[in-house]
């Protein structure tokens, strides 16, 4: 089996009126952090905030028995595609998840009227146990990548891409099992062969690359982009993909977190790990694209609330603009009050203060204080830290 352009063109026209067709904008500002020319395409502005809907109800619009149902392991996005549209066609739909996925996909999911089933720790254990679940029940497999019909609903988004940026010279992707990589590369390259894929990976999971390699894939971690967590790359995808790609790039944790925090504060656009991780190759690997005329595909919007609050909050102190400062002096009345009147004096804002006068490495007369300060940008927090030495209260920075 093999996926032909053909069979994009067709999943076009199936799937129009029935999905966003998501906008695909010049990022000027993108473009003078990263120095390549990039083009953002907004796949989390889809119903369920991802691409997914394109290859689940491309898939859906092709069965026959409907009453049947489907069923498919998924770590969140294929899932709420799946059972949205499903609901939409009367489609009965069984979703199998690994027991950690994030609380909002697995919310959202039931919230479209599916059945959720949490079970195991990794994606391959959940697709096992739906296996099994889809033989004991008669049900109808939707693999959520290593399907072609679900591969060329993701191609449809090289298609609008590339008919608002005809001018894009390379597109990351980025690969879990393949399947939104397999359809991008299969219709950028029918319609434009000079243009260069590049698959991008977790370093932490570097299913595609091992392969490359002719080695197992061994995840040595976690990572943020849960999306694109798969020990394994599909095996029809990576026939597919193979011949098709210049390279495959990893990226580390921080990237990502930037990643997703560059979409936050200057897009203004909320991502998920695996939807950062085209602009993190872009962060982590600037020689492969400066200059160039680069697509990204923001592929989903799903991130649980909390995590992204911890993302941007970490990004504050990388760029030291929230700083927690050890301060000792001697215990006496209004030493708090003057170290707080020389960081407020150069405009920086007291977000905690901790008092301590227990601690055994200060004198028994002394006082300890551990203050987090927020300030514009590393060069404000430069300036309090002088400011306070300058008054007399050198602090240690934490």
């Amino acid at each position: 089996m093999t996926l032909a352009f053909a069979q994009i063109e067709a999943a076009a026209e199936r799937l129009k009126g029935h999905i966003e067709r998501t906008p695909c904008r010049h990022s000027k500002t993108l473009s003078q952090i990263t120095g390549a020319e990039v083009w953002v395409k907004f796949e989390n502005l889809q119903f369920t905030a991802s691409f997914k809907e394109r290859g689940a109800l491309n898939k859906l619009l092709q069965i026959n028995d409907r009453g049947r149902g489907v069923i498919a392991a998924s770590a969140g996005n294929h899932s709420q595609g799946l059972a949205y549209h499903g609901q939409k066609l009367g489609v009965p739909v069984t979703i199998v998840m690994p027991r950690a996925t994030p609380f909002v996909k697995v919310q959202q999911t039931r919230a479209f009227g599916a059945e959720v089933v949490l079970e195991g720790d990794t994606y391959e254990e959940a697709a096992a146990h739906a296996e099994a679940l889809c033989e004991a029940r008669d049900l109808i497999f939707v693999h959520p990548f290593n399907d072609v019909d679900v591969m060329a609903g993701q191609g449809t988004i090289a298609l609008e891409m590339l008919e608002d940026a005809p001018e894009l010279e390379v597109i990351p992707v980025a690969i879990g099992g393949g399947g939104l990589i397999a359809g991008v590369a299969t219709a950028a390259k029918h319609i434009k062969p000079e243009i260069s894929i590049v698959g991008v990976e977790p370093a932490s999971f570097p299913s595609f690359t091992a392969r490359m390699n002719g080695e197992d894939s061994v995840p040595n971690g976690q990572t943020i982009a849960e999306g694109i967590q798969v020990k394994r790359v599909g095996d029809l995808t990576y026939a597919i993909v193979r011949p098709l790609i210049d390279a495959v790039l990893l990226v580390d944790e921080p990237s990502l977190e930037h990643a997703i925090a560059l979409y936050c504060n200057v897009e203004k656009t909320v991502c998920e790990g695996a939807g950062a991780a085209s602009l993190a190759a872009l962060i982590e690997h600037p020689e492969r694209f400066r200059g160039r005329k680069v697509g990204l595909i923001l592929t989903g919007g799903n991130i649980d609330p909390r995590l992204l609050a911890s993302v941007l909050t970490r990004e504050l102190v990388r760029d030291q603009r929230l700083v927690s400062l050890k301060i000792v002096g001697d215990d006496r009345p209004g030493l708090l009050a003057n170290v707080s009147a020389v960081i407020g004096g150069r405009g920086a804002n007291i977000v905690e203060v901790s008092h301590n006068r227990l601690a055994l490495d200060v004198p028994a007369k002394g006082a300890e204080f551990d203050i987090m300060i927020e300030t514009r940008d590393a060069r404000h927090t430069a300036e309090v830290i002088e400011a306070l030495r300058d008054a007399g209260y050198p602090p240690r920075p934490l």
